[in-house]
């Protein structure tokens, strides 16, 4: 099939077309108007025209997107050489998903005779179904173009029409994030409450052993092998503990340093160099752990008499964890307390003040709101980290306080189920569904108490 590509960029020429045509014969109107005035700029009138060109064509390019596909597999179908095709099955679309791929161009042979049969009617299918969708895009541009031209008048409110159509634009797309976030939470809900069908919320949520089998009986499932308590545990202990210990210190006092103590020209090569932690790939910080710090960490024990140090631990995934986190702490803390006002500093230096009280009793409690907003924004992106966990910490459910030893996190458990082969109708797959609406809701929550603590202090220091 035609790339939609193609025909947005078409969409979008057309539009071009009409918005120069329609500016022209506004300035037209603008020059012969009783003193130069018109009921909208000349600009509003090509936006009006280039709008109901595009948005029309773009919704049926989205349309012929998704119904032309279906509309060249029925064609084929229905020709002679699909006759001999099986009725139904894998074995089907096998040979027609060749016969397609040899027609569209990608792929320069098929490998079931049966299926170079069908190259033919596909290309035939392909070919006549390309020309539809460029005439109807065509026609459907053409009609509004000279539908919305023709309104093209002296007196004609272009602008009002054109920011009601960018207002509308707008609020569909801050309504993306919204139905999106409800898309998401409408999924885990429905495959959690599958899941908990199958087994206990009381054993999930407070059961201590996880060790889920993808082999056993999905409708007898032992209940007792997915409690939960040791991910969520291992979650908290590494991305909320550990990774905190190291980044909110680290992240603030670099704030601290580089909005009151650092010179102009250090600051400049500094704050960037300190934010591109943010830019690194975690896979890349999974190496680092994986290959640096956990070794060194397990050398280090053994040499202070710690013989059953283990090469994966949760302190080596937390140290590296908490590096990854603090340009969130810094570049948050950071703008928080730049933006404090100079009188609030000046004022407190000539109380008598030295400049680290200044910093300590009236700087960070008057940017608390952004510190607190940047911490919890890494405490949600610690607990979501995944390839950190992978490399560094191990896959072994424990329940325990050493941070030597091997742990493991929801969102590797989530992985480590969604990868395999396991069927969607089993409780070993659903629990990773479980898994993520606990984390959905943790997440949900951060974000609520960040909220109500920034606006608790912001209204306290403003």
């Amino acid at each position: 099939m035609m790339s939609p590509i193609i025909l947005l960029l078409l969409a979008f020429g057309l539009g071009l077309a009409g918005w120069l045509a329609a500016r022209a014969r506004a300035w037209t109107f603008k020059r012969d108007a009783v003193n130069g005035r018109i009921a909208a700029l000349p600009n509003y009138h090509a936006w009006y025209v280039a709008l109901w060109i595009v948005i029309p064509v773009v919704m049926f390019i989205a349309l012929w997107s998704a119904i032309a596909p279906q509309l060249v597999t029925q064609t084929v179908l229905s020709s002679p050489a699909a006759a001999e095709l099986p009725a139904f099955g894998f074995q089907r679309d096998s040979i027609m998903s060749e016969a397609r791929a040899v027609a569209g161009g990608s792929a320069r042979a098929v490998f079931n005779e049966e299926a170079a049969a069908l190259v033919e009617p596909y290309k035939q299918a392909i070919t006549r179904y390309n020309i539809i969708g460029v005439l109807s895009t065509l026609v459907i541009a053409f009609l509004t173009g000279v539908w919305s031209f023709l309104r093209v008048k002296p007196d004609f409110a272009a602008r009002t029409r054109v920011e009601r159509a960018v207002m509308v634009i707008l609020l569909l797309a801050s309504l993306v994030a919204i139905l999106t976030t409800l898309g998401i939470a409408v999924s885990l809900v429905f495959e959690t409450v599958r899941f908990f069908g199958m087994v206990s919320p009381i054993d999930f949520l407070f059961g201590t052993q996880w060790g889920p089998d993808p082999m056993s009986n999905p409708d007898n499932p032992d209940g007792s092998r997915y409690g939960a308590i040791p991910l969520f545990w291992g979650t908290i202990y590494i991305g909320a503990i550990i990774a905190m210990i190291v980044a909110i210190p680290l992240g603030l006092m670099s704030a601290i340093y580089l909005t009151q103590y650092a010179d102009p020209r250090v600051r400049s090569w500094v704050k960037p160099a300190l934010e591109i932690l943010a830019g690194v790939p975690t896979v890349v910080y999974g190496y680092f752990a994986a290959l640096t710090v956990a070794p060194a960490i397990r050398d280090w024990a053994q040499a202070i008499g710690i013989s059953n140090a283990s090469s994966e631990s949760a302190l080596a995934a937390g140290l590296v964890m908490g590096v990854m986190i603090i340009p969130f702490v810094s570049s948050m803390a950071d703008d928080s307390i730049a933006a404090v006002p100079q009188a609030m500093r000046d004022g407190s230096l000539a109380m008598g003040a030295t400049r680290s009280e200044t910093i300590r009793r009236v700087l960070v409690p008057a940017a608390l709101p952004g510190i607190v907003a940047g911490v919890m924004l890494a405490v949600s992106r610690a607990i979501g980290e995944t390839m950190i966990v992978v490399m560094a910490a191990g896959a072994a459910a424990n329940l325990t306080g050493n941070p030597l030893e091997a742990m493991t996190t929801v969102t590797f458990q989530i992985v480590a189920m969604l990868t395999g082969e396991g069927s969607f109708d089993h409780p070993a797959t659903l629990a990773a569904f479980a898994l993520g609406f606990v984390l959905f809701v943790v997440t949900l929550g951060l974000n609520f108490i960040a909220l109500r603590v920034v606006k608790r202090f912001r209204e306290a220091y403003e």
